[in-house]
């Protein structure tokens, strides 16, 4: 399988994998469940797997997800995503540049750029075309998900983030960091295109009732706004 995917990609409700959080749950089981639900994006995220373990789950999650026309995304490890025939990758502020992953990704890649700060999000914004498919803007709350992430954005600092977006690339942007069905609307309400979730969909007893119930929240709002 080709890396690459073709047409529109659907970030609505995004599951970005923890397995130490799955309830002791396979993660394959966990992801099959939340697809069922209507998580259309899955983020295979594995910072301190072996790289065999790491091609070994990632092939595994592309024969799950391909048939459902699902994308996976590699957190940070464009070498694995090259290996397994991922859709695209996933990159931090400190991971390889925007410009060496594209390069090597090519143009029917999907290539995803965290943001933590409005600094970041300018220079991003200053990208040429076709180089950044979205954004992750992370945190909007605090988590302990991801100890290492900056102060959260907030309701009020995404919504500045989606301004200065909508005045330049309008690239979409995917929201993560403390979100889960409690503040689900009002992070869309305030410029997200996409809802990023971890623990909501991991660690829930029903991971394909949670994920239902944040597409039909994402459904809502966003019809409600087009």
């Amino acid at each position: 399988m080709a890396l690459g995917v073709e047409g529109s990609i659907d970030y609505g409700v995004y599951l970005v994998t923890d397995r130490d959080l799955c309830l002791g749950r396979p993660l394959l089981e966990v992801a099959a469940r939340a697809v069922a639900g209507g998580v259309s994006v899955v983020q295979l995220r594995e910072k301190h797997a072996p790289t065999r373990e790491f091609v070994e789950l990632g092939r595994a999650l592309v024969a799950l997800l391909a048939p459902r026309g699902v994308p996976l995304i590699i957190n940070d490890r464009l070498d694995v995503a090259l290996a397994i025939g991922a859709q695209g990758v996933h990159v931090g502020q400190s991971d390889m540049p925007v410009a060496e992953a594209r390069a090597l990704l090519g143009p029917g890649a999907i290539l995803g750029l965290s943001i933590e700060t409005m600094d970041q999000l300018r220079e991003a914004e200053a990208l040429p075309p076709g180089m950044v498919d979205y954004y992750g803007l992370s945190p909007i709350f605090q988590t302990p998900t991801k100890t290492d992430a900056g102060p959260g954005w907030g309701l009020s600092g995404l919504g500045q983030a989606r301004a200065e977006v909508d005045a330049g690339s309008r690239r979409p942007i995917v929201a993560i960091g403390g979100i889960g069905p409690h503040n689900a609307a009002s992070v869309l309400r305030c410029g997200a295109q996409g809802l990023a979730v971890v623990s909501a969909i991991c660690s829930a007893p029903d991971p394909e009732a949670a994920s239902r119930q944040l597409r039909e929240t994402v459904r809502r709002e966003l019809s409600s706004m087009a």
